[in-house]
């Protein structure tokens, strides 16, 4: 498991919808996942600290783990099938460890709540991850995939294409 930093959330002007792009630590390898607009804004809401007057779904759903005695130790961006993520939300349960199957956009607004970390499994990483040039900010490529994982992923890529990435350079300065 790589561990990651939830690095923005942008809009892709092309068709309005959003992408959380993680990023892992210390490195300049970076994960885009499409979110709904709802989750994108529950991320966002928390990470700009802006407290709602009544609590989101998220934040419920925070609040019945912790009435039910459990912890969220960390999230797992754990797969990608068929252009789909999966996460799960790792807890401890009466001293006992549980995962559960998530979204993760879902996983990613109740870490951002608990203060958990995200990691994401390195078979995800290599089949979408993206590697930035320190100088130029431009996308490596990557020669792991075969045609059809890339035919798959052409969603991201035609997204990704659409990125201001001298942004991230200037981010990470």
């Amino acid at each position: 498991m790589i561990e990651m930093t939830i690095d923005s959330i942008r809009v892709s002007l092309m068709n309005y919808q959003r992408v959380v792009i993680l990023r892992e630590k210390g490195t300049n390898r970076y994960l885009p996942i499409w979110i709904g607009p709802s989750e994108a804004d529950a991320i966002a809401v928390k990470l700009q600290n802006v407290e709602p007057q009544r609590p989101l779904t998220h934040d419920l759903l925070q609040s019945v783990i912790g009435s039910l005695g459990a912890s969220i130790d960390h999230i797992v961006v754990s797969g990608l099938r068929d252009d789909t993520f999966f996460a799960n939300l790792c807890l401890t349960v009466d001293g006992e460890k549980l995962d559960v199957d998530s979204r993760p956009s879902d996983a990613l607004a109740l870490a951002v709540r608990a203060g958990a970390p995200i990691y994401a499994d390195e078979t995800v990483l290599e089949k979408a991850g993206i590697i930035l040039e320190e100088e130029a900010g431009k996308r490596v490529s990557e020669d792991r995939l075969n045609e059809q994982e890339l035919q798959g992923l052409s969603a991201y890529k035609d997204f990704i294409d659409t990125l201001d990435l001298e942004d991230f350079r200037k981010r990470r300065s």
